[in-house]
């Protein structure tokens, strides 16, 4: 199991924290900044789900002119757990 507390660029939210089990499902997900009620549904819905299949559905979204957005940055924090569980 590894927890991962990754700083969040480009966006309103400042800190994506993330805890992944070692078959890659989210145990635990929390941002820190940005739309409040929409990131807790977020990781609500996320909770449970493997790291791969939520990085595939959220990696490269983008919020409105920005090239980031909380969903793909959430997708690096994931990218991030994966690396460091090896």
């Amino acid at each position: 199991m590894v927890t991962v507390n990754y700083k969040n660029q480009g966006t309103c939210s400042v800190l994506t924290t993330v805890t992944l089990a070692d078959d890659h499902t989210i145990q635990e997900i929390a941002v820190k900044g940005g739309c409040n009620g929409n990131l807790k549904g977020i990781c609500a819905l996320l909770k449970g789900q493997k790291a791969e299949d939520v990085i595939a559905r959220m990696e490269g979204i983008k919020c409105g002119p920005r090239s980031t957005s909380c969903p793909d940055q959430i997708s690096k924090a994931l990218t991030q757990a994966l690396k460091e569980l090896g």
